[in-house]
Order: structure tokens, then C-alpha cells, then sequence
């Protein structure tokens, strides 16, 4: 299962679209998405979240 956005919590900083190393994750409508089909359930997006928005 891939990473989720929690979109209550999400500021659209992008900061975990920058630690992705696989490039699962763009900002869009200032809301961070991910890619499942890309996400490898690596949490380096869970860790670098400074509002704590994305689960898996």
C-alpha cells in the first residue's frame, strides 16, 4: 500500500515531494499527492513531513 496524504494537515510545502527518492510525489492545488503505482513504502516522506500529513 502506498503512502497517503492526509489533506486536513497538508501545507503544500513540498518538502516530502524533495526527500522521495523514487518521485512519487508532486504538489498540486497546494496538496501534496502520491503516485501508488511508484511509491516503494520507503517512509523517507512520513519522516521529512513537518506537520506529520502523510501515513502508510
Amino acid at each position: 500500500m502506498a503512502a497517503v496524504v492526509i489533506k486536513e494537515l497538508c501545507a503544500g510545502c513540498g518538502v516530502c515531494a524533495q526527500m522521495c527518492p523514487l518521485g512519487a510525489i508532486r504538489v498540486r492545488a497546494k496538496t501534496a499527492r502520491v503516485d501508488g503505482a511508484l511509491c516503494d513504502e520507503c517512509e523517507e516522506c512520513i519522516f521529512a513531513c513537518p506537520n506529520g500529513a502523510i501515513a502508510l
